[in-house]
């Protein structure tokens, strides 16, 4: 994982540093000022998985050009896959300007030019793919370079995914197959030719409980929940879990109830048990205490070091 938070340099310095840390980070880029000012305040954080490298980015307005002279000097055919999370990515890309707006994702190809003009204080995410990774489920085509697709239908699963990919540890024991459901799904949504018969056996239910883990507190992880973030429909959701040991539901139950004894066993917790089963989707606390003794076989109380 690496860092770099250049508001802790003297503010002569950061612009400079900047083009630096991104050129690191990502492939040969060249950054342009388009404010008048002399601190240049942005930072990158960047985590590796499964071949995929996952970066998180904030930084003040700009012109950023993947020109001609950037492209060959670039080791490597990726395409990046950005969701604007604010502010807004002014996109060039064979001749065609666009604007990605937040909630939006573009795809851009290092073997071509493209330039973006952020007009604004802005942050993404970020994902570097390789060409190879994507080449399966492209089947000989071209995702569409610099269109923003918004979080409908099958981009839905993208811009779900993508905070997911984020948040996710890379020793993850699924972590091989989430990546292989993004890139599926970036496929999909980018040139609708990849059939549900393509899509790897369990990949999808393995994206879909990733997204479980990153969210045991959200009230909206509810089959209709999580079919609207997945673009799938309910029968298309059970389906996923009919050949495994137990259905959608009890899963987030489990992990819930799970997440909660872990958080009760530690130490230096000191919220309440009412406090922690709140935190983790249960918003009552007799049918908690309930079900977490029918887990486990002690009250939360007892659970407590």
């Amino acid at each position: 994982m690496g860092v770099w938070d250049i508001a802790a340099l003297p503010a002569r310095e950061q612009f400079s540093y900047w083009h630096e840390v991104i050129c690191q980070a990502f492939v040969p880029l060249t950054p342009h000022r388009t404010l008048d000012e002399e601190g240049f305040a942005a930072k990158v954080e960047t985590r590796a998985l499964a071949g995929t490298n996952r970066a998180r980015l904030r930084s003040r307005p700009q012109r950023t050009d993947h020109g001609r002279r950037e492209v060959a000097r670039t080791d490597g055919a990726f395409y990046f896959v950005n969701l604007q999370l604010s502010g807004r990515c002014i996109t060039t890309v064979r001749g065609r300007t666009t604007v990605v707006r937040p909630g939006e994702f573009v795809v851009v190809d290092t073997a071509e030019p493209y330039f973006f003009h952020l007009d604004q204080p802005w942050q993404m995410l970020s994902f570097r793919v390789p060409h190879g990774d994507l080449a399966t489920y492209l089947r000989g085509r071209c995702p569409a370079l610099g269109r923003p697709f918004p979080a409908t239908g099958t981009a839905a699963a993208v811009a779900t995914l993508m905070p997911v990919l984020w948040s996710l540890d890379a020793a993850a024991p699924n972590a091989a197959e989430i990546v292989e459901s993004f890139a599926c799904a970036v496929a999909a949504a980018t040139t609708d030719t990849v059939s549900r018969a393509d899509r790897p056996a369990g990949v999808t239910r393995a994206a879909v409980l990733a997204h479980v883990e990153c969210h045991l507190g959200d009230r909206d992880l509810t089959v209709a929940g999580v079919c609207r973030r997945f673009a799938i429909s309910p029968r298309t959701l059970h389906n996923l879990f009919a050949d495994a040991d137990e259905s959608f539901a009890a899963t987030v139950r489990r992990r819930r109830l799970e997440r909660s004894a872990a958080v009760l066993a530690d130490p230096t917790t000191t919220a309440t048990v009412t406090a922690v089963a709140g935190a983790h989707g249960f918003d009552d606390p007799t049918s908690f205490s309930r079900a977490f003794r029918r887990r486990f076989g002690v009250s939360p109380r007892e659970m407590r070091p």
